[in-house]
């Protein structure tokens, strides 16, 4: 007979042995559940155009746990003659964690040139992030113009992590659903795996997934140490897919998204999971963006809260 021992040793080579309801059993009771935090990315109240400050200072008062912030505001309050020190010091006394960075150097592209440029723009601002108290930044495919080698990718994205921690901020690998180039899971799945890099994570979101065709069964793949960030949003299901844009996104539980499924799995995954709030609709934009910040925040906790 087959020892628990045994199967548990062969879990990885038998999807016989995988399918066993007593191997699952173990693996489930020695598997802790992700815990959730809540963070708001800036893009959903850009369109009121409060200011660096006045993020913050939305966010702390709506009840977030954390903030992303565009490494262009950030620049642009500095150059206004703000100072670092100060900055970080008002984000600590705001309470929030800066969690993540919205950023764009292109990294990523084939031109050697316009890449060398792009991690010399990323180390740079890498640098300014980790004098902020940042940890991470975000690193979508932007620039890319023509099909990617995803080996070649790979490579890239292994010396933006060695950047990373050369730093102490670390890319996020971001794919956006209507780009042409890098829209898929499978894509971004592809790029991490040729990296090879314990550090690797990847920065999905419910709109891009649902865009660039991906689906969602796809995150049952990944371990908790995959994700520690996950935008959340919403699509409407009156629009065909591939007219989605970024504006038509609608707060979380609001479309067509399987949100408990989703939820459930970045659960059942393990690992910390910071869940942000990014949203570009202008209907919002329109609205008191204090109020557009607790809305936001309370989708996401109830729906966090029914799973």
């Amino acid at each position: 007979m087959t020892t628990r021992r045994s199967a548990i040793k062969t879990l990885g080579l038998t999807t016989g042995l995988f399918a066993s309801a007593g191997v699952l059993e173990a693996v489930s009771k020695n598997k802790k559940e992700s815990q959730f935090s809540y963070c708001l990315n800036t893009s959903t109240i850009m369109g009121q155009k409060p200011g660096l400050i006045g993020y913050l200072d939305i966010a702390s008062k709506a009840g977030y746990d954390g903030v992303e912030l565009w490494i262009r505001d950030i620049q642009e309050y500095l150059a206004d003659g703000n100072s670092v020190t100060g900055l970080r010091k008002y984000i600590s006394d705001s309470g929030l964690k800066f969690e993540n960075t919205i950023g764009f150097a292109p990294w990523m592209v084939d031109d050697e040139e316009k890449r060398k440029a792009g991690m010399v723009q990323m180390e740079q601002e890498m640098e300014l992030l980790a004098s902020l108290g940042c940890v991470r930044v975000a690193a979508p495919a932007a620039g890319v113009t023509a099909p990617l080698d995803l080996f070649k990718a790979g490579e890239r994205y292994k010396a933006l992590l060695d950047l990373g921690r050369k730093t102490g901020v670390m890319p996020q690998l971001e794919f956006w659903g209507a780009f042409p180039f890098f829209h898929h899971l499978g894509q971004v799945l592809m790029v991490a795996a040729v990296a090879n890099d314990p550090d690797t994570r990847i920065l999905p979101d419910v709109y891009h997934l649902f865009r660039g065709g991906s689906g969602y069964d796809g995150l049952k793949m990944l371990n908790g140490a995959a994700i520690e960030i996950f935008h959340m949003n919403d699509f409407v299901a009156s629009i065909p897919r591939e007219d989605q844009a970024d504006k038509d996104r609608v707060y979380p539980g609001d479309g067509a998204a399987p949100m408990k499924e989703i939820l459930t799995d970045l659960k059942n995954m393990g690992g910390n999971k910071i869940l942000s709030l990014e949203l570009f609709n202008q209907d919002y934009w329109k609205q008191d963006a204090l109020t557009v910040a607790k809305t936001g925040l309370e989708k996401m906790r109830k729906l966090v809260n029914e799973i």
